[in-house]
């Protein structure tokens, strides 16, 4: 198996197999959004595979949602319908509501306390196999790129210990840190951060704080203080991740391309199935774009190269940071084009951080299409750096049946 699929077989055919399921709702009718949103060409380049992209929000957002709750909203309503047994999710620890712990969720009330975001690492997939051992066969799993790819190249093995069916609900991750090092992070944005309950870097160039006395906060991105952060914040391995957007989820829910709402990637027609179970909660229209994402990517690029590792360098004067804050909402990369910029960024920053810390494995971590997004901005592989075609094939026939072959960095 590589990368969560068998071996020899596509990743398009893993992402699009039928739902075998079937709910008692009405089917739903999104022909004007259908028609309106087909995949443009080249955008599963950047995004993965997908039937359609959206721009939606709840019409009634849930309370202590993220954004407008689209997520806990998609798992609730499979189990309203009895289509699973339990959701595999994260919640917030009870002595630390920025900590992720791993939970079984059996009642649509109970994903109320796992909405909102947490920074740090939680073992979601230990889960897997005591949900089964109690008998929940069918179950939805909500997770991160890093671990959808662990649960596909494990789903064969559930199944033999009995997992029935499952719906992946994934959300992108561009960096994770541990819960500790972001308590730090807090600490500078704010002389109290035990009083900010909210946080999130949304698609205006704004970081958005939330208090717990009700005051809200908005920090420009250039504002931030991310030169001050040491190296190592991020881990190599989310440094080195080439998987934004979650492209082995069913659907993926996330912000980057939503211009201030949210934004469904449609992957496959299970991910199809449960999106048309909210027929009549969700608003969907086509995502927009504006702007042009070249300029921020080339300063990106630059500010890595400059920096000696970790985070990319801040050194723009003070007094024009305000000017340029207020610029960038307005001429900047907005919505689709916004999450271009962030792919290609974060395919740049791969290559960058694979080259200083682990060059000798940049030929089996940094995949053909990564290199093709890179290209844009005079990033070729230099010798050594590019896997010839037939070495992976060579390994995968080396490697014992019902055996994974698999790459990476070790947390």
């Amino acid at each position: 198996m590589v990368h969560g699929r068998s071996r020899g077989q596509p990743l398009a055919q893993v992402l699009r197999e039928p739902v075998q399921e079937k709910a008692k709702a009405q089917p739903s009718n999104h022909s004007a959004a259908d028609q309106a949103t087909p995949p443009a060409l080249g955008d599963e380049s950047f995004f993965g595979p997908m039937q359609a992209m959206y721009r939606a929000k709840l019409q009634q957002p849930l309370k202590g949602a993220q954004w407008t709750g689209i997520t806990t909203a998609l798992a609730a309503r499979l189990l309203d319908l009895n289509l699973i047994d339990a959701v595999i999710t994260m919640k917030a620890d009870p002595n630390d509501r920025w900590k992720p712990t791993p939970v079984i969720v059996t009642a649509p009330d109970e994903l109320a306390q796992c909405r909102g975001m947490r920074m740090g690492y939680a073992p979601l997939l230990a889960l897997i196999e005591p949900a089964l051992a109690r008998g929940l066969k069918r179950l939805a799993v909500i997770g991160i790129p890093c671990q959808v790819y662990a649960l596909r190249a494990l789903h064969a093995d559930w199944e033999q210990q009995g997992l029935a069916s499952l719906y992946v609900i994934g959300t992108p991750c561009s960096d994770n840190t541990h819960t500790e090092r972001f308590h730090q992070f807090l600490a500078l944005l704010d002389p109290h951060p035990e009083t900010i309950h909210y946080l999130e870097f949304r698609a205006d160039y704004h970081v958005e704080l939330r208090f717990s006395d009700g005051r809200k906060r908005l920090i420009p991105f250039l504002q931030l203080p991310l030169s001050t952060l040491p190296p190592d914040f991020f881990p190599t391995t989310c440094k080195s991740c080439v998987d934004y957007s979650n492209v082995l989820a069913d659907i993926t829910v996330g912000y980057m391309g939503g211009s201030g709402d949210q934004w469904l990637i449609v992957r496959n027609a299970k991910g199809r199935f449960m999106l048309d179970q909210l027929q009549g909660q969700i608003d969907l229209t086509a995502p927009a774009q504006a702007g042009k994402r070249s300029g921020a990517v080339k300063a990106f690029h630059e500010n890595l190269l400059k920096a000696a590792g970790g985070l990319p360098l801040r050194r723009m004067p003070d007094w024009l940071r305000p000017i340029v804050g207020w610029l960038m909402p307005r001429i900047g990369p907005r919505g689709l084009e916004f999450a271009r910029a962030r792919i290609e960024m974060k395919a740049i920053e791969t290559i960058v951080t694979l080259r200083q810390q682990h060059p000798a494995r940049i030929k089996s971590m940094v995949p053909k299409h990564v290199w093709q997004l890179a290209s844009a901005y005079g990033i070729e592989p230099q010798a050594g750096e590019h896997e010839h075609p037939s070495s992976r094939e060579a390994a995968a026939a080396r490697s014992p049946p019902g055996k994974q072959v698999t790459k990476g960095i070790e947390h």
